[in-house]
């Protein structure tokens, strides 16, 4: 038999998952530095009044993660498509694994964020709008893939359109804008909230993005990874052309400072809930960039990253439950009690660290999990089973 190489079909994209396990390293990051940062729970990192250059940097580094990951999750769904499967296989695979999402977000990944079982307030984050999203595109994938794409990026390009629009103008159709656009809390019951972290527009639009992107992935074309830089270079000059004039995209225009660091920072400070143009296009550019040059072959050094692009949701629960078992221990051994009794009334004035430590936990943590990620990601090799697909 000829040698020859396995298409796209048939294994995985070694780019896509290096690039997604950098996203998710990446993650853990801005995840332990929420946990144990001096002033994390009382101070943005991208006010610029208050936060120092580490602090923003630190926290800007971590942004390209949403967007990375939804943007990548949609041109997953398009690979697991075109491995054999009919449009009602990945439909059906879409819109159960979605629901799925949903509720993990609101049930797991709400009691690991608020360290308890809580059922009165609840927060609906990244997790929710990958569900959600994926319930989209569920509907989405039996349109032709060029309606797909354009009704991806008119999402991403128009949705600041509609910035002016409040919740509250909208009489019963309040919360549903709310869920749609808008960073607020919805009360659902008396006694129960629901906070809207990740509004759901435009994180569908970049999922659907993505989606319409995988088809690039499957070509074999010599030309696609310059193909794939040459649009993460476009998208990063449309953001500096539009930024610079502040002429739309991003209801936080920037700002001269007398420190030019400041005024540097005021450029980059765009606005993530929800996510504007400006914010997308500096994050998903330069993405798009690094995964054109990872395309030609991964190096050694950079190959365990892709151990974590293959178990990305499984990563992010146990990441999640090993940064919460980090701070339990770190309240106890520095107060002497439990995370409830610390933060009954508040965290303490001296509770947390300077991100030196937050570095070090971080890499600690990376470390840690990698032998696990390793191991699920060898049983999902092996047993073929639908059912590890949802973890």
């Amino acid at each position: 038999m000829a040698a020859h190489s396995p298409t796209p079909s048939s294994r995985r994209l070694e780019s896509v998952d290096l690039l997604r396990g950098l996203v998710m390293v990446l993650m853990a990051l801005d995840h332990v530095r929420d946990h144990l940062h001096r002033g994390a729970m009382t101070i943005d990192p991208t006010d610029l009044a208050r936060t120092t250059p580490a602090l923003f940097l630190t926290r800007w580094l971590t942004h390209i993660c949403a967007p990375v990951f939804v943007f990548l999750a949609g041109t997953g769904a398009f690979l697991w498509g075109a491995k054999g499967r009919t449009k009602n296989e990945l439909s059906r695979y879409l819109l159960t694994r979605g629901l799925w999402l949903v509720v993990l977000e609101l049930t797991v990944v709400n009691w690991l964020w608020q360290m308890g079982v809580k059922i009165d307030f609840l927060i609906a984050q990244v997790i929710w709008a990958l569900g959600w999203s994926m319930v989209v595109l569920a509907g989405l994938v039996r349109l032709p893939l060029p309606a797909i794409g354009a009704f991806g990026w008119w999402m991403i390009l128009g949705h600041n359109l509609f910035d002016g629009v409040k919740s509250e103008r909208l009489g019963p159709f309040g919360p549903l804008w709310t869920v749609l656009h808008v960073q607020a809390p919805i009360v659902w019951a008396p006694g129960h909230t629901l906070l809207i972290m990740y509004p759901l527009v435009p994180w569908i639009g970049v999922m659907a993005a993505g989606y319409a992107f995988g088809s690039w992935m499957v070509n074999e074309d010599p030309k696609r990874r310059r193909r794939i830089i040459a649009v993460g270079l476009v998208l990063i000059a449309v953001f500096a052309e539009l930024r610079a004039y502040n002429f739309y995209g991003d209801p936080r225009p920037w700002t001269h400072h007398k420190d030019g660091l400041l005024t540097a920072l005021s450029f980059l400070n765009c606005q993530k809930y929800p996510p504007s143009l400006l914010f997308l296009l500096m994050t998903l550019g330069p993405a798009l960039v690094l995964l054109g040059l990872m395309d030609r072959g991964i190096p050694a050094f950079a190959r365990p990253l892709t151990v974590f692009g293959r178990v990305p949701l499984f990563y992010y629960v146990v990441h999640l439950l090993l940064i919460v078992l980090l701070t339990i221990g770190f309240a106890i051994a520095r107060y002497g009690s439990g995370v409830g009794q610390v933060f009954a009334k508040g965290p303490p004035p001296d509770y947390g660290y300077g991100l030196p430590v937050v570095y070090a936990v971080w890499v600690g943590v990376v470390v840690a999990l990698y032998p696990v990620c390793r191991w699920y990601a060898g049983v999902k090799a092996r047993r073929r089973s639908r059912l590890f697909s949802y973890l």
